[in-house]
């Protein structure tokens, strides 16, 4: 038998021959293992760098669509100053009818008003709008990203705060809340238990509603047939410190909506009902704790100017007869849709008139159906309305579009705009000089005398055209 080439030739070649085969084996196995660890090692690093990539470029859309949110608001505070002259330029014609120019709406719009700051499809929808080109335009329009805002007149709402202020605003508070719920066709949500088996009827909400913002501890009566200029019917009740997680009255006025949430017999049904309706448009809301008071009722929703025609009007065919309520909604719905958006009454004493039968859209409403209303007090009733809107919720939400995902921030901003200056009457010759910085002209020398504007402190206080924020959150 012959010798393979190579083969060991003794029993000690032999030996020496398997000891490298095992030798070669284990170095084999050792960097199998090695390639195994490093290949886990890679993945791991690799998921760790993809996340914190991820991770990074989302923090980048996110920083980038929130300040997408920010300028939509900004540019909605200057929409809304822009009204008084708006108002200005159509001075003319109502002058020709021998009429005052009514606040023009123009927040309404903003979607379209402010389209050329946003997206492709916004500048489209401007200059649909307009009849103008925005092409030619200079640092217009969003790359990468877009906006969507609306503007919500808090105005056009019943304002729960009125309970954090004197005992009148405390009556005009309960006839505005009773009115609003007085109709027979919510009588089963106040027979009703809540979620806890308690029940809430008309009048322990109305009161509980007022004895969370007051800052007294005596409990308002709401009963319409006893509101007088003091109306108190004992102590607080003691329901807040029953429940399984007992707290207190708040009796400061409220800092949110949602606080309501936390106030007796305010449950979802009640807040469906009669707070927000459809949570997707905050414009049908028909509370607010931002109002000034009164309501406009050029622009409030249906819902809250008969809750507000009841306040004055108690006993009212319109407040006790379902009919009746259906043939005002109906009637006020038509006729802002024949005005396309316009305001309908130019004054205060325009709707009392239309309300009572008279003027321009008494002889409509009556054509109809509804009866004429008659109001306790016009006087008194003219208080509680208004036709000028000072305060005003923006809704914002920025969007920046990312590869198959895209970063939204929403903002919510409460800007009040009763003492801001009219925007044409703003200063247009330069910011006032900031304490200690030199006043306009040559720079100052490293020996001369640095000249302090004496005004610039008071003009740094002063309101801006753009309203006070009173209210900011970012979501």
């Amino acid at each position: 038998m012959r010798r393979a080439p190579g083969a060991p030739t003794s029993g000690r070649g032999l030996a020496r021959a398997r000891r490298r085969a095992k030798e070669r084996g284990i170095a084999l196995v050792m960097v199998l293992a090695a390639i195994a660890v490093l290949t886990v090692m890679l993945a791991e690093f690799q998921d760790e760098t993809s996340a914190e990539a991820a991770g990074a470029i989302a923090d980048r859309d996110a920083t980038q669509a929130e300040y997408m949110a920010k300028s939509a608001v900004n540019l909605s505070r200057l929409l809304i100053a822009s009204e008084p002259t708006v108002r200005t330029a159509i001075l003319p014609l109502f002058m020709m009818m021998k009429r005052r120019p009514p606040q023009i709406p123009v927040w309404e719009y903003s979607d379209r008003m402010l389209g050329v700051f946003n997206d492709d499809e916004g500048s489209k929808e401007f200059a649909s709008t307009l009849g103008v080109d925005s092409v030619q335009g200079k640092n217009l329009g969003m790359p990468g990203g877009r906006f969507e805002v609306a503007i919500v007149d808090e105005d056009a709402k019943i304002n729960a705060n009125l309970g954090a202020s004197n005992d009148i605003a405390h009556i005009r508070l309960a006839k505005e809340l009773m009115g609003l719920m007085a109709a027979p066709q919510y009588n089963p949500l106040f027979e009703q238990r809540d979620g806890a088996g308690q029940f809430h009827d008309r009048l322990s909400v109305c009161s509980a509603i007022i004895d969370w913002a007051d800052t007294d501890e005596q409990q308002f009566n709401c009963d319409l047939n006893q509101l007088s200029a003091v109306q108190n019917s004992g102590v607080e009740d003691a329901w807040y410190q029953l429940l399984p997680k007992a707290y207190r009255r708040k009796n400061a006025p409220y800092d949110s909506l949602e606080e309501l949430h936390t106030v007796r017999g305010v449950g979802d049904d009640f807040w469906a009902t009669f707070a927000d309706p459809e949570p997707s448009d905050p414009k049908k809301r028909v509370l607010t704790v931002w109002g000034q008071g009164a309501v406009n009722v050029n622009t409030a929703n249906s819902q809250t100017l008969l809750g507000v025609v009841c306040a004055g009007a108690p006993q009212a065919d319109i407040c006790v007869d379902p009919a009746q309520s259906q043939m005002f909604l109906m009637g006020l719905t038509m006729a802002r849709g024949i005005t396309m958006g316009a305001p309908i009454f130019g004054s205060t004493r325009d709707f009392v008139d239309a309300m009572t039968g008279k003027g321009m859209l008494g002889p409509i409403l009556g054509g109809l159906g509804m009866k004429p209303v008659k109001f306790q007090s016009e006087s008194e009733f003219q208080k509680s309305i208004t036709t000028e809107s000072k305060m005003f919720s923006i809704y914002a939400v920025g969007v920046k579009k990312g590869y198959r995902r895209e970063a939204r921030v929403a903002i919510h901003a409460v800007v009040d705009f009763r003492n801001a200056p009219v925007l044409s009457g703003a200063p247009t010759t330069g910011t006032p000089a900031l304490p200690g910085a030199p006043s306009t002209g040559a720079t100052p020398g490293p020996s001369s005398t640095v000249k302090v504007d004496p005004n610039a402190v008071s003009s740094a206080v002063q309101p801006s055209t753009g309203g006070q924020v009173v209210y900011y959150r970012i979501e």
